[in-house]
């Protein structure tokens, strides 16, 4: 971790420039939503909890949601200076945390972020290059804004860089 290293909460939000950088702690069946503009060198991370804010009626974190973070995190970021036609998405989280022998569609929570995530990137016409998700363990995640690396982490299975 760096020194100019910014703390993203859960439910939580945040963009910089280069040479910034960002970092969201404890990703279960949360997912971090990174996106990166190479030319401007603006990154931005949100640690979102649910895939849908529409679905819940106390929805006014609106980084809490897939749905209302993306829109926000975009918008961060293009006043920063970042160009949307630039951007690119890495994601990592969304995992399993528990074992759940149902079908149950609200106890895969997990993979329903990561749904949402992937089909918000498609509208948003953002691509996704890369990502780290699902299984069933917790993950932190590291976002550079000075060339976009993406440093996953996880207890007992080491440091990734995508």
């Amino acid at each position: 971790m760096t020194a100019n290293m910014i703390i993203v909460g859960m439910a939580d939000l945040k963009v910089v420039k280069s040479p910034g950088s960002l970092t969201t702690l404890g990703l279960g069946s949360c997912v971090g939503i990174a996106l990166y503009d190479a030319k401007e060198k603006i990154a931005g991370l949100a640690h979102i909890m649910l895939p849908d804010s529409k679905q819940i009626q106390n929805n006014s974190n609106v980084a809490k949601f897939a749905d209302t973070a993306m829109a926000k995190l975009i918008k961060d970021m293009e006043k920063l200076g970042a160009r949307r036609i630039n951007m690119k998405a890495k994601i990592a989280g969304g995992a399993q945390m528990f074992a759940f022998n149902a079908s149950n569609d609200n106890l895969r929570i997990g993979d329903r972020n990561i749904e949402a995530c992937i089909n918000l990137l498609k509208k948003n016409n953002i691509p996704l290059i890369a990502k780290e998700t699902g299984e069933n363990y917790g993950r932190t995640v590291e976002l550079y804004a000075d060339d976009g690396r993406f440093v996953i982490k996880s207890v007992g299975r080491g440091i990734k860089t995508v």
